[in-house]
């Protein structure tokens, strides 16, 4: 680490101990960065309960839209049912998920809808 020092310095005109200090925090926060989870799985099964179901029913046997079950949702891929919680479907209830959602959590949502299992 030592050796980096000097290059940040010179390359971005960095005081030395302001260097240091970011390159310390870099290698103490790498580790955190790089395993951080970004998809919690009990929150997203509680989304689709909770949100999903405020139209496809409580029990996401429909409502306002249609069934959202592992049996229903059989038939679809999980590149389509990703898309669809992402973007929506236009002049259709079905809203997009994007600014709430990232595409990580979409294909988790859409593989808890295709199997019924929380992964």
């Amino acid at each position: 680490m030592a050796s980096v020092i000097p290059n940040v310095t010179a390359k971005f005109g960095l005081g030395r101990g302001l260097a240091w200090v970011l390159g310390t925090a870099l290698v103490v926060l790498s580790p955190t960065l790089a395993s951080a989870d970004p998809v919690d799985p009990a929150a997203l099964q509680r989304f689709v309960h909770q949100d999903c179901g405020s139209c496809h029913g409580m029990t996401l046997m429909g409502g306002l839209g249609p069934e959202i079950t592992p049996e229903a949702m059989q038939f679809y891929d999980r590149d389509v049912l990703t898309t669809v919680i992402l973007d929506g479907i236009p002049d259709t209830p079905m809203p997009p998920w994007r600014p709430l959602l990232s595409p990580q959590e979409a294909e988790w949502i859409a593989d808890y809808l295709l199997t019924g299992e929380m992964k």
